[in-house]
């Protein structure tokens, strides 16, 4: 019996089998390239009108097997050819395929400009692509440098791995209105509110390709894309299967300048395996490692609690000297307030016993020899420089401040990047796939923000998983962010100073030493010069014993613990997902509806947000669609969009988008655009309360008023106490201070809102002959409600001038003296509308044969700006790209060649204010492929002439970088 039925399945397995059999098409076979017969890895092969494919492996081969019966046409594409199609006829077929190398230019495909695949030709906006070919070539050390070269945009370098993408102005490190996605995960730093580009991400050999969206893009993708999107995807390990390896050996620092000449390792690693037809996975690597740029401006600063301007000065000519990138002299003290308020601890019948002695005529040494000589009033002695000093007006209006310390003695220039990435892919049908992705970051940095910071230890990690089909995806990822040993440079170096001497004793002992100087016949300088000798007399000096075990213990408190350290643990969730029905409305029109909820959950424990007492969370959802159609035989495509989001602290927000293309004709279109924008207040801009050395930053929440008690005693501008300081002079007394109180001007506490943004834009994309694309685009846009911060002061003690006389005269009498005054930055939406205008144009031609010139030239100003109004714009009314290039000149030789150009600007930050002068640099290399073996060798660098600039206020003079890399199975 069992014999029978064993086989009797065997016979129904095999009957089954042979069933299955008939009903399988499998074609295979090889793909070359027509003109060299090499191999053409990675190509896409499809059956035309479906979703069922595979992608040819590192050597050409493809295998596809489909239940679809004979005849039907195969799609073979891939990037840099033109794609062919081959009508299959019978089963089993081995094929042998040739793909034309192409030479068109503008055909490349992009998703940015309206979360749909269409050709950039066609694209209702302006819009840039960066293929892996571009990446392969490009001079640049790295692939996100690349970006600079762009139409439109500009480069902010804050050390050799952080840098900051910005188009149509308002530059800085880390654009708040500038998004960043990595295969659709928001690449900014949850709390430290930053995108970290390349820092964390994904590693050059995995980057497929680069699209960047310049303009307002909140429509399609939310907050913060105000001026612009950069959306970076990763490569399919079912496209690009295989062992990838580049090994990149470099130098910087060849003179000498900054530092001695110091090595760079860049090293990466790039696995991808596709174990079926269903299953696949990848694992990416990549280590960075070199001497960082080191920020050295040793100008001087006026500085202004938020604000602050160049003024001349060294530390030797100024005593009040505040160098750019020297930190911990930003503590400063008025002279006269000092001495005055020294005076005023003094017993009264002992002033007046010392007074009456300056009355009869006796000079300082004679009354120190009297009061010296009696044991019961020596102690006064102390005080006598101040009262003799303060009475004779040998101050005036001078103030000064501690010594401080260089900045390359307080950040450690050893930097580093480690990424790691895995990822899992899994088609549940030929049309779904299934995918779990990781990666993690790690590295040491510098960025530049109202203080320079140092990224010790950062690490971040974006987990995700997603389903995806041709028409909609469902994503659920988090961020992960841990700031690790992270700390401000100029809070650091406050709290050194502090370690060895507290602030009250060392201005009391420079004030006391300079008065002493002063009165016995000293001149000014001389008196500054003895005076800090005795003030500094015991400070640690960098690499002694003393000064590393202070630093080591300010570095490792939390910040408000008696340290300098960020103690960051913020935290992003996310689900979103998107569906394209066009195909259920036949084609008539394509509809794209979408939709997102992200939950932050601030943890800083009160290094950087109020949550000392727990954890902060902020929810906010959102939603989206897209309509668009051709009309007159696709002579015009009309697309509208529209976003509704909606933050827990803010009401909600609708967003609309209209734009039209035109086609002039063949391969020559004309782009119209309105878009409005916004972006909800950032983490910070809603919960910080940090404690820098020019003022406490607090967010812009209505409870932030209620807990500093504004809406009971109201600060100050910061201009009107200035103008109350100078007006009362010396002469501070309880009437004089009463007296000038009418210039003190009460700032009224305002909960901040979303800032909003109007931008229209025309543009043209053609190309002419096949040979020369060109792409031009004209925008205006109109800014209301922008976030910006305002200083403001307050007596330390906040009382109610309205209180009574005495109360009055106490308050305004703390408002004089800055060691009774606190400093307050606080959030403020401008009423003034702000109006930005710019321009933008690229010309990329076929010379000869393979040989390519690419250039671009932009400008972006603002019009009708309030006199005195600060927009940190810090954007150069011109800038220019030229390129030249050929991969293969002779032999599978190549070279690529890039010059920049920037006009200088007139930067504005938190951190400071001044001028950048225009600089240009120039990149290069020389490469020699080995298509045998699908590896590269290059030799280049950038700033080959080593001339070294600056790209914002504060930031480090960047010199020249060369490398030698050689990449292995890049084709």
């Amino acid at each position: 019996m069992r014999i029978r039925l064993l086989c009797f399945a065997v016979t129904l397995l095999a009957f089954s089998n042979a069933l299955f059999a008939q009903g399988v098409t499998t074609i295979q076979g090889n793909v070359k390239n027509s003109s060299s017969n090499e191999n053409v890895p990675s190509v896409s092969v499809i059956i035309k009108g479906t979703q069922i494919g595979t992608y040819a492996d590192e050597k050409g081969n493809f295998k596809l097997t489909t239940t679809q019966k004979p005849p039907f046409v195969v799609v073979f594409s891939s990037v840099g050819y033109d794609s062919f199609e081959r009508t299959i006829g019978s089963s089993n077929e081995q094929l042998k395929i040739f793909l034309q190398p192409s030479v068109a230019l503008g055909q490349e495909i992009v998703v940015a400009a309206s979360r749909t695949p269409e050709r950039i030709l066609e694209s209702p906006v302006t819009v840039e692509r960066v293929s892996t070919s571009v990446i392969r070539n490009a001079p640049a050390a790295s692939y996100y440098d690349i970006l600079g070269y762009l139409k439109g945009v500009d480069m902010t370098t804050s050390s050799l791995t952080f840098r900051t993408p910005s188009t149509r102005g308002f530059n800085g490190s880390g654009n708040l209105r500038f998004n960043q996605f990595v295969d659709g995960m928001d690449n900014q730093a949850p709390g430290l509110n930053f995108s970290v580009g390349s820092v964390v991400g994904l590693t050059e050999l995995d980057v497929e390709s680069m699209e960047l969206l310049q303009g307002a893009s909140s429509a399609l993708y939310g907050s913060g894309g105000m001026n612009g999107t950069l959306l970076i995807n990763s490569k399919s390990p079912f496209k690009y299967p295989g062992l990838s390896a580049q090994v990149k050996m470099g130098v910087n620092h060849i003179d000498n300048y900054q530092h001695k000449k110091s090595p760079v390792y860049d090293w990466s690693v790039r696995w991808a395996q596709k174990v079926s037809d269903r299953f696949a996975f990848k694992i990416t690597s990549q280590f960075f490692q070199a001497q960082d740029w080191q920020a050295s401006d040793s100008s001087n600063l006026d500085r202004n609690n938020v604000f602050s301007s160049l003024k001349n000065g060294t530390r030797q000519t100024d005593p009040n000297y505040d160098g750019v990138n020297i930190y911990g002299d930003e503590a400063s003290a008025k002279m006269n307030s000092f001495a005055q308020a020294v005076v005023s601890q003094v017993p009264g019948p002992a002033l007046a016993q010392i007074q009456g002695l300056i009355a009869a005529g006796y000079n300082f040494q004679q009354i120190a020899q009297m009061l010296g000589a009696n044991p019961t009033t020596a102690p006064l002695v102390q005080y006598l420089p101040f009262i003799m000093g303060y009475g004779a007006g040998i101050y005036g209006d001078q103030s000064v401040s501690r010594t401080g310390y260089a900045e390359k003695h307080l950040t450690n220039y050893e930097s580093y990047n480690y990424k790691i990435g895995a990822g899992l892919y899994y088609m549940i049908t030929p049309k779904i796939e299934a995918s779990v992705y990781g990666h993690f970051g790690t590295g040491t940095s510098v960025y530049t923000g109202a203080d320079r910071y140092s990224l010790v230890n950062l690490k971040m990690a974006q987990y995700k998983f997603e389903l995806k089909h041709k028409n909609w995806f469902i994503r659920a990822y988090t961020t992960q962010e841990n700031s690790g040993d992270s700390y401000a440079s100029t809070i650091t170096s406050i709290l050194l100073n502090r370690e060895w001497k507290a602030d009250q004793t060392w201005f009391q002992q420079y004030i006391g030493t300079y008065s002493q100087q002063r009165l016995t016949g000293q001149t000014d300088a001389a008196a500054h010069t003895a005076a800090r000798t005795v003030a500094d007399m015991g400070r640690y000096m960098p690499g002694t014993p003393q000064f590393n075990s202070a630093f080591n213990k300010v570095t490792s408190k939390p910040i408000g613990q008696g340290g300098s350290k960020f103690a960051d643990q913020t935290d992003l969730y996310q689900i979103e997902g998107q569906v394209n029905l066009t195909d259920l409305v036949q084609n008539k029109v394509e509809v794209i509806l979408g939709g997102s909820y992200r939950r932050y959950v601030l943890n800083s424990r009160g290094t950087i947000f109020a949550d000392t007492t727990g954890r902060i969370n902020i929810n906010e959802m959102g939603a989206y669609f897209q309509l668009q159609k051709k009309l007159f035989y696709d002579v015009l495509k009309l697309t509208v969009a529209g976003r509704f989001d909606k933050n827990e602290n803010f009401d909600g927000r609708f967003t609309p988008r209209f734009s039209a293309v035109i086609k002039a004709a063949k391969d020559h279109n004309i782009r119209l655009s309105y878009q409005q924008a916004y972006r909800f207040p950032s983490t910070q801009d809603q919960y910080i309360n940090l404690q820098t050395p020019g003022a406490r930053l607090i967010g812009g929440l209505s409870q932030f008023n209620t807990y500093f008690n504004f809406n009971n005693v109201a600060p100050y501008t910061s201009e009107s106490v200035v103008a109350f300081r100078t007006a009362v002079g010396n002469n501070v007394t309880p009437a004089n201070l009463l007296a000038n109180a009418n210039l003190l001007k009460a700032y009224s506490f305002t909960a901040i809102k979303p800032e909003t943004s109007n931008s229209f834009e025309v543009g043209y994309k053609g190309l002419i002959a096949k040979k020369l694309l060109l792409d031009a685009y004209v925008y205006y846009t109109e800014y209301k409600d922008f976030i910006g911060r305002v200083a403001v002061a307050r007596g330390q003690s906040s009382i109610d001038p309205s209180a009574g006389p005495a109360q009055a005269a106490q308050a305004y009498g703390e408002i004089y003296s800055p060691f009774t005054t606190t400093n307050y930055s606080l959030m403020k939406n401008h009423e003034t509308p702000v109006k930005s205008f710019g321009w933008g144009l690229s010309a990329e031609y076929k010379v000869y044969k393979t040989y390519y010139i690419n250039a671009n030239v932009f400008g972006d100003e603002l019009k009708d700006l309030e006199p005195g109004f600060t927009s940190f714009f810090n954007t150069p009314k011109l800038r220019y790209n030229i390129g030249v290039g050929n991969e293969n000149v002779y032999k599978n030789i190549g070279f690529n060649v890039m010059m920049r150009w920037q006009d200088k600007v007139d930067w504005e930050g938190t951190f400071g204010s001044g001028e950048i002068p225009a600089y240009t640099t120039v990149d290069a290399q020389v490469s020699y492929k080995m298509p045998e073996i699908k590896s590269m060798f290059k030799v280049g660098g950038t700033n080959i002439l080593n001339k070294y600039y600056r790209s914002a206020f504060g930031n480090p003079k960047v010199g020249g970088l060369y490398y030698v890399s050689f990449a292995y199975n890049i084709f």
